[in-house]
């Protein structure tokens, strides 16, 4: 493979001219420029992009920090940062945190020995006050769970606004008692969507019955049967429910045709995220729609932005409430 020093003969300049043309400086003659460009061609020259990225104090990886890779909810998401990522010739590098931050910090010090040159975290759990650190000196994006006043950027949907939508739509089709499936309440999501669910119920003059609330650790689909489960066993059995997650609203369905019950003549259903599997169920799951690729796509460009210096604002995003079978029949 030919070297930097032979394109330079060949072209017959120096080999910091070579270095300039490939850096893409504008102080090089058209002339000049054409003539290094033939002799890359001819001599079938690759630049060494790990020199290249060495000189230039960039690594062009993105991380991407997850707490599973299980929840297909991330998928998208996924998808649509290494399309956007790609397009501006930068890689990503998925890391699965368990919201372990033991696990964070080997990621953190990744960018802190410049390894990689920012970091989108999707992690509801990610510690915070460690992430606000590194992003006085580091670019650092938050995507779809973010925290509140951190200063840090952020890309999500209206939380609160999209639980209201969803609750408002089972009160209009004539529901009352309507059970909620929430996740733990230390994450901002999941305050947000307790409160979007009360004030549904409030603004229709409807009694906020605490038993009616169930917590899950996490979002999974056995989270969602254990729910159903004693939300069947309430005397006065609520005739809906809503999920904060399609995977909980899946798990709930799975545990309701178990028992005989048929959905959504005995208990409606609508769940969140609208992931792929919400459109396979029987009956389709009702659910929320976040849009998850343009999630995605749009915190790869806020990174990227960042990354060369731009001022960088946060980001609310449209969703759309689905309505499927699950609460139409």
């Amino acid at each position: 493979m030919a070297n930097i020093q032979q394109v330079a003969k060949q072209a017959g300049v120096s080999v910091a001219t070579v270095s300039r043309v490939l850096n893409g400086q504008n102080i090089v003659s058209s002339k000049t420029r054409v003539k290094v460009e033939d002799a890359i061609k001819k001599l079938n020259y690759e630049p060494s992009m790990l020199g290249r990225n060495l000189r230039n104090s960039e690594s062009r990886l993105l991380l991407i920090l997850i707490p599973t890779i299980s929840n297909p909810f991330y998928l998208e998401i996924i998808q649509g940062i290494e399309t956007f990522a790609i397009s501006q010739n930068y890689n990503i590098l998925l890391c699965e945190t368990d919201s372990d931050p033991m696990k964070e910090n080997i990621y953190f010090d990744l960018v802190r020995k410049k390894m990689a040159d920012g970091i989108i975290s999707m992690d509801p759990a990610v510690n915070v006050e460690t992430l606000k650190t590194l992003a006085e000196k580091y670019a650092i994006i938050q995507c779809s769970e973010y925290e509140e006043n951190s200063g840090i950027p952020y890309v999500t949907i209206d939380n609160e606004e999209a639980s209201y939508r969803a609750v408002k739509h089972l009160i209009q089709i004539g529901h009352k008692k309507i059970a909620l499936m929430n996740s733990d309440e230390k994450y901002l999501y999941a305050r947000q969507r307790i409160k979007g669910y009360k004030r549904a119920l409030e603004e229709n003059g409807i009694i906020i019955n605490n038993e009616y609330i169930i917590h899950t650790e996490h979002v999974g689909f056995e989270n969602g049967q254990q729910a159903m489960k004693k939300i069947l066993k309430i005397q006065d059995r609520p005739t809906a429910v809503f999920a904060v997650s399609d995977l909980l609203a899946i798990g709930a369905l799975k545990e309701i045709n178990t028992n005989g019950l048929h959905v959504p003549n005995d208990i409606a259903i609508v769940g969140f995220d609208k992931i792929d599997f919400s459109n396979m169920t029987n009956p389709t799951l009702t659910t929320v729609a976040q849009p998850m690729y343009k999630m995605g796509t749009v915190a790869a460009k806020m990174l990227i932005d960042k990354i060369r210096g731009e001022h960088v604002e946060s980001i609310i995003l449209d969703h759309e409430l689905l309505i499927r079978e699950s609460t139409s029949g």
